[in-house]
C-alpha cells in the first residue's frame, strides 16, 4: 500500500535521509537535519515522503513562492525515488501530489531545476510529466 505523509519531528526527517543522500550526497546525516529544520522554520520548506509497504522509497522536498517571474508556484527543492526502486512509477505519484498540492492551495505552477547531467530525470519530466524547459539556472558559490 502506499502512502504518502509529511515529515515533521527529527525522527521521520532523519528515517528520509537515506534516499535523499542519493540525489544529496552533500549532506550528512546532522547538516541535512540542521538545513531541512531552518528551511522549514525560515522558508515554508515542506518535506514529504512516498511509503511502499511502510518503508520509505520516494521523497520530495518544496516550497511555495511568490515572485514576478512565476507569479504564485511551488518550487520543487529535492525530488528522488531510492535507486533500486526508480521506474516503478513512486516519482510520478509523489509529483503529482506536488501538483493537487499547488492546485488545492491555490498555486499557478510547480517548476522545478534539475542538473544538467540528469539527461533521465529530464525525459521524465519532459515527456512523463508534461513539464517544459522555462530557463537556465545559475549559481555563484560565495
Amino acid at each position: 500500500m502506499v502512502e504518502i505523509h509529511e515529515l515533521h519531528s527529527d525522527q521521520e526527517i532523519i528515517q528520509a535521509f537515506p534516499v535523499i543522500k542519493q540525489l544529496r550526497a552533500q549532506h550528512n546525516e546532522t547538516s541535512y537535519l540542521e538545513i531541512v529544520k531552518e528551511a522549514k522554520e525560515k522558508d515554508m520548506y515542506r518535506l514529504f515522503a512516498l511509503f511502499d509497504r511502510g518503508e520509505i522509497v520516494a521523497v520530495t522536498g518544496f516550497k511555495p513562492m511568490i515572485t514576478l517571474y512565476y507569479g504564485r508556484f511551488v518550487w520543487v527543492c529535492d525530488l528522488v525515488t531510492a535507486k533500486d526502486m526508480r521506474s516503478e512509477g513512486f516519482g510520478e505519484q509523489l509529483l503529482s501530489f506536488v501538483q493537487e498540492w499547488a492546485r488545492e492551495n491555490e498555486y499557478e505552477s510547480v517548476a522545478l531545476s534539475s542538473g544538467l547531467q540528469r539527461d533521465e530525470a529530464h525525459r521524465f519530466y519532459e515527456e512523463k510529466m508534461g513539464y517544459s524547459r522555462a530557463s537556465y539556472v545559475f549559481k555563484k558559490t560565495m
